[in-house]
């Protein structure tokens, strides 16, 4: 069979929805400035979907930042790898402030966090170690695993019980190959919004001998007392031992970094493939991210902005009887039942009556029968926007619970397909 029939026979569970959702519920363009407030199809939105947490994508120093190093530099400069001719002071700058922030030895930044990941994974393990993660892990702690070429074991989503069973399995394992054990979880898991078990992880440290790495992008600058982490809130980020996080969330900005003890970090810069391959950091962005992180670092009260909306929205939804799991994050879930026909109907009803845009999370991600929508708060959301959006959410659950969503021929369903092949 020829290569792309093949493919195009099975499309995968989302691509299948590709004709009708290309555009409105899947690539959608958002316009105008990164805020609380966007265009969207010409029409002005209240926007929960991006990660902006702190409000930094359009602070007014780091728009001037980012544009004075663009003008003094331009995005080529430094051209290469940094172990070739890529190095430079300042992204040596930014690993040791990063390293000092998060309480770590020492820092290495990383292009992407997705690729990052992966790489590092691959860098960490050899086909004689085992690695244990959640099953609720980012994707791309799923890929790295499914690349590696040594044994694995996976445990339910934050079950210490289940995590014991797999990590008595893995200790027989590497008894036999001489091998090491990794455990990898996430600091804040980004749909459920809840922590990851960090505190009862290491406690089996006592028990058996492990690596931790917790990849904690939703944590960092949200979580703990000055923004340090999810370790930093739960009292454990020394017993972490790699830790993980992006710039593209509280950062607003491109690329990662990963931290831990100086000899694991060398050892890293010289055995990370990404890295090792890949063009630098273009100074523009590492100097941005210089900046960045000092506003993370002295300015408390965008964290304190942001928590004080976080509080507003979970509260109000939870108030009026929302399910949001076991969020005890900024990352608010709200789950509901309901089919893909009724998940569209939904989705558009908010977008084109109430001038909500959050993202909807359906089957394979969760599962079927579900409907989640994830709100993100940031520090730049207004009161007035967490009112309305509370009224709006109030609306369709009464109209998704009275079955006004159900029928697939429904005419907001068929307006819905109109607007979605317009768009191609």
């Amino acid at each position: 069979m020829d290569l792309f029939e093949k493919l195009l026979l099975d499309p995968g569970p989302l691509g299948q929805y590709s004709d009708i959702a290309h555009g409105y519920f899947a690539f959608p363009k958002l316009e105008g400035q990164i805020g609380s407030h966007m265009k969207f199809r010409g029409k002005d939105m209240i926007v929960w979907s991006l990660n902006n947490y702190l409000g930094l994508a359009n602070d007014p120093e780091v728009r001037e930042a980012d544009k004075r190093a663009a003008e003094e530099w331009g995005l080529a400069y430094p051209m290469g790898a940094r172990i070739m001719s890529g190095n430079t002071k300042y992204h040596e700058q930014l690993e040791h402030d990063l390293a000092e922030f998060v309480g770590k030895d020492d820092a290495m930044l990383l292009n992407f966090g997705y690729q990052g990941v992966l790489s590092l994974i691959d860098a960490l393990v050899d086909r004689r170690d085992v690695i244990v993660y959640d099953a609720e892990s980012h994707a791309c702690i799923i890929d790295g695993v499914r690349l590696h070429q040594g044994k694995r074991f996976v445990f339910a989503h934050n079950d210490i019980e289940n995590f014991s069973r797999q990590m008595k399995r893995a200790n027989e394992w590497v008894k036999d190959t001489g091998g090491a054990i990794l455990v990898i979880t996430e600091g804040v898991f980004g749909m459920g919004g809840d922590m990851g078990k960090l505190e009862e992880i290491v406690s089996f440290k006592k028990q058996y001998d492990f690596r931790l790495f917790v990849d904690d992008a939703h944590g960092f600058g949200t979580m703990g007392a000055t923004g340090a982490g999810t370790g930093e809130e739960l009292g454990v980020q020394k017993e972490i031992d790699v830790y993980f996080s992006t710039f593209a969330k509280s950062m607003a900005s491109i690329g990662a970094f990963v931290a831990s003890d100086k000899p694991i970090i060398d050892y890293l810069r010289y055995n990370t493939r990404s890295q090792i391959f890949a063009k630098s950091l273009p100074l523009p962005i590492t100097i941005g991210n210089i900046k960045r992180l000092e506003l993370l670092r002295t300015r408390p009260e965008l964290k304190a902005n942001l928590w004080r909306n976080v509080h507003m929205l979970q509260d109000g939804l939870r108030s009026r009887g929302f399910n949001l799991g076991k969020s005890n994050t900024p990352v608010t879930p709200v789950y509901l039942s309901g089919n893909i026909n009724e998940a569209a109907n939904l989705i558009f009803d908010l977008r084109e009556n109430y001038r909500i845009f959050c993202s909807a999370v359906l089957y394979p991600v969760i599962p079927k029968g579900e409907l989640l929508l994830r709100l993100i708060p940031t520090a730049v959301h207004t009161v007035e926007d967490i009112e309305t959006t509370l009224e709006a959410f109030s609306a369709i659950s009464d109209k998704l619970n009275s079955g006004e969503y159900r029928k697939e021929n429904a005419e907001v369903l068929k307006k819905v397909r109109e607007t979605a092949a317009g768009s191609h």
